[in-house]
Parts: structure tokens; sequence; C-alpha cells
């Protein structure tokens, strides 16, 4: 099986079962609704089946999706900064030439404090600067690490939290970059 298919398989997975646990389904509700075996849910959820344009179809509209709901991937994998060195006065975190709405957030957790967010939309990117202490990122799929000083990019497509990490509290800006159209 090429790399392809095997990331289409897990965007499938992955879109699927998140968007059946979000509307509160079990397989079987869902594969009456869709008209597809049970069977079929589950192998689909464990990356174990090449559905056919017809049964995406049924799942996507029994979701209340579309097909390119399911099969997307995530924009990019995290892209994370290491602290600034002590011999740069300024530095670049990340840049875009696109035209895109943005907002940028101030965030304070307690020790062991969380802050979830939701998915932003389509082509969403948050960035994320740590001014002190230290929290996990977790993302769908993924946990990213960082302490003051580090920077992540990545895609705002999906649910995602902070969590603060040791027994200090964390600061952190959060910019969310969204298209304009």
């Amino acid at each position: 099986m090429s790399e392809a298919t095997e990331r289409l398989r897990a965007a499938i997975a992955g879109n699927l079962k998140h968007a059946r646990l979000v509307r509160g389904m079990s397989l079987r509700d869902l594969a009456e609704r869709a008209g597809v075996s049970k069977g079929l849910l589950s192998q689909l959820e464990h990356s174990a089946a090449n559905p056919t344009i017809e049964a995406l179809g049924a799942v996507a509209a029994a979701l209340g999706l579309e097909v390119a709901d399911l099969i997307r991937t995530p924009l990019f994998e995290p892209q994370v900064l290491s602290a600034r060195s002590p011999e740069e006065a300024a530095r670049t975190l990340f840049a875009s030439s696109e035209a895109r709405r943005v907002g940028l957030y101030e965030t304070a957790l307690p020790p062991g404090g969380s802050h979830d967010s939701a998915p932003h939309g389509r082509g969403s990117e948050e960035f994320a600067y740590v001014l002190s202490g230290a929290v996990v990122l977790t993302l769908e799929q993924r946990s990213v690490s960082l302490r003051a000083g580090e920077a992540v990019r990545f895609s705002g497509e999906g649910e995602h939290s902070y969590q603060a990490a040791g027994d200090r509290p964390v600061e952190l800006i959060t910019m969310l970059s969204m298209p304009s159209d």
C-alpha cells in the first residue's frame, strides 16, 4: 500500500470517528442511516478498508457532511520553533503572504489548568507563543510540549487544547488566522 493511500485511510478513519462521536452516534446508528454495514464502518474507522465513492457519499450524507470532509487531511503537521538564542535580538516566528483574517489572544492558565478549543474552520491556522511556564498542546492525533520562548504553528481545523504542565502558571499568546473568503 502506498504512503498516500495510508494517509488517506488514516484521514477517513479519524474524520469519520470524530464526526460520528460528536453526533453521539453508535456504529449501528450510522450504519442504519447510511445504508452500509456496521462492519464496513468499523473497518473504515480502523483504516482497514478501501470504500467506494458511493459508500463514502452515503456515510457523509448520513453525518450531514460532504465526502471532502471525510477525506480531508490536516493542512500540515505542527511546526515547533525552539526558544530564541541569546545572540538573536529579534526573529520572525512565522510569516505568511496570504490575505487572511486574524485574531490575537492572550491566555493565562493556572497550574494544571487547561483551555479547550473547538475547530476554527476550513483553512484556519493557529499560532502560539509561550511567554512563561510550560504547556502541552493536544491536537486530535498528536501532543506537543512547549516551554517559555517556544512557538508552534498548526492547523486550526480540529479540536485542540492547551494544558498547563508542571506547577507554574502559564502565559501564552495565540493568533488565529482564517481565510478571508
